[in-house]
């Protein structure tokens, strides 16, 4: 049934159901788990994930969705690659807490035979004490907030999430991370300050009428 799929900023959700509305006819919604699906009158289809579920039972679940969307959450925040991290809590969008730094890690080299493996040894401990700095930063700013969490929103390379959050101070925080792993370029402050619209977008699945 789902040809494709589109992602949405959260505060462009109703404008997009409103566009919807008009191309294809009026709006039949229903919930299925920890999603809408909507159906028009021309028989186009558009499934909604729900972020953050569980989505609240409600009569009509458009409204319960938008409303859904646009709650005011507490969101933490993990972003790591080998050229740094970025750590923050969010209130909705605003930036409340933060940390950024950077780490020199070196680069693969083309080099062969011992000095491959020289530097392979090199590389891989300078990743191991950028992951050991990310988890005290982690673990001195998230830890206290972690009753507080709505989620962790994570964002850089799977390995290196991965690598912070094995510190086991950091245990309290593993059952609030998101299941989606966001594209970041490096984590500077900018990035660190515009990834909510990553992990407050919605995804959409259409059908080929949509």
């Amino acid at each position: 049934m789902i040809s494709r799929t589109v992602t949405v900023a959260a505060d462009r959700l109703p404008a997009w159901i409103d566009g919807f509305r008009r191309r294809h006819g009026e709006l039949h919604a229903v919930r299925d788990g920890d999603q809408v699906m909507i159906t028009a009158a021309d028989e186009a289809v558009a499934v909604i994930t729900v972020p953050f579920p569980p989505l609240p039972d409600a009569a009509e679940p458009i409204p319960a969705l938008l409303e859904q969307v646009a709650a005011e959450r507490r969101i933490g925040a993990l972003l790591v690659r080998r050229s740094g991290y970025a750590i923050g809590v969010f209130a909705g969008a605003e930036l409340i807490i933060s940390k950024v730094g950077s780490r020199y890690v070196q680069g693969k080299t083309k080099a062969g035979g011992w000095s491959q493996q020289r530097f392979a040894r090199r590389r891989d401990n300078q990743a191991t004490a950028l992951y050991g700095a990310v988890a005290d930063q982690a673990h001195r700013l998230l830890s206290p907030e972690a009753t507080r969490l709505t989620g962790l929103a994570t964002g850089g390379d799977r390995a290196g999430i991965d690598a912070v959050l094995e510190d086991q101070r950091l245990a309290p925080l593993r059952d609030l991370v998101l299941p989606r792993l966001y594209p970041v370029p490096d984590p500077k402050l900018a990035v660190l300050r515009e990834f909510p619209r990553l992990f407050n977008a919605v995804q959409i699945g259409l059908n080929d009428l949509a």
